[in-house]
């Protein structure tokens, strides 16, 4: 056999199948100064979920074979909406262990960035939890 048919053969699996949302925004509970108590302010969270070596799916199929990036979106903003978070970085901790919890998920990659703390620039926490 030549070598480029061996090459040329279908891939069964990927090596790494990852879902990205990227520039969720919305309003959330959030932060310890004094105007960010009395109401929600605006975030933006950008997520990767990993879900790790899977199955190539190489035409339409069940969208209950995959993780619907539906609950992902769904997930994220419940746990930044749910209660006030005093810290970012304890927010981007309670959503990398949801996003984690979900099936199939074996990395988590989140951004949280607070849109209108300051008047001259973001502020961004980002962390990476499980396989990359």
């Amino acid at each position: 056999m030549r070598p480029e048919a061996a090459s040329a053969a279908p891939q069964r699996f990927n090596n790494r199948q990852v879902i990205h949302l990227q520039g969720l925004r919305f309003k959330a509970n959030l932060g310890i100064l004094d105007f960010e108590r009395t109401g929600p302010q605006p975030i933006q969270v950008d997520a990767e979920v990993n879900l790790g070596a899977l199955p190539i799916v190489a035409r339409d199929a069940d969208i209950g074979r995959v993780l619907d990036y539906r609950r992902i979106r769904a997930a994220i903003i419940d746990e930044c909406t749910t209660e006030h978070t005093d810290l970012v970085e304890a927010l981007v901790g309670k959503l990398s262990n949801r996003l984690m919890s979900l099936t199939g998920v074996v990395g988590v990659r989140v951004k949280l960035t607070k849109l209108e703390i300051f008047p001259d620039c973001e502020v961004a926490v980002s962390s990476e939890t499980g396989i990359w």
